[in-house]
């Protein structure tokens, strides 16, 4: 169980360590954009990049699903689940974004993380929203 722990905990603090260092990067490109561009295109830009922070957070999830399907004692995946990287990747998203549509059902301790991975997901899916609010009261015309 310690080692379990110890991944989930290794999974949760690699994620918000990407989320936190692709928003504080984000928001100096951001600045850095000249002014002649509008604040349309630098929150296209922002939502793109955060687009892309998102998947890599979830491929470093799917990535600890994966080395957990296929080793000796960590738990399974089960149900509509071939064994191939990119179902653990398509069962991360929907874990991820709270989606959950059930077709893929965890066994054995690789639910914890599970469970983690959608509360991590939906916090830093917040954060996300929060940051883009804030750089639309920033960039966007007042109307």
């Amino acid at each position: 169980m310690l080692n379990v722990t110890m991944l989930n905990t290794l999974m949760i603090i690699a994620a918000v360590l990407i989320h936190h260092e692709s928003l504080i990067r984000l928001s100096g490109w951001l600045g850095r954009i000249p002014h002649g561009y509008s604040g349309h295109f630098r929150l296209i830009i922002a939502v793109f990049c955060i687009l892309i922070a998102h998947t890599i957070e979830v491929w470093l999830f799917a990535s600890a699903f994966y080395f957990m399907h296929h080793t000796e004692g960590w738990g399974e995946l089960a149900g509509n689940y071939s064994g191939e990287f990119l179902d653990t990747v398509y069962f991360s998203f929907t874990t991820f974004t709270t989606v959950g549509y059930g077709d893929i059902e965890p066994l054995g301790v690789l639910r914890y993380l599970t469970g983690l991975e959608g509360l991590t997901g939906l916090v830093l899916i917040t954060w996300s929203a929060s940051f883009l609010f804030v750089e639309m009261q920033r960039y966007w015309p007042t109307r």
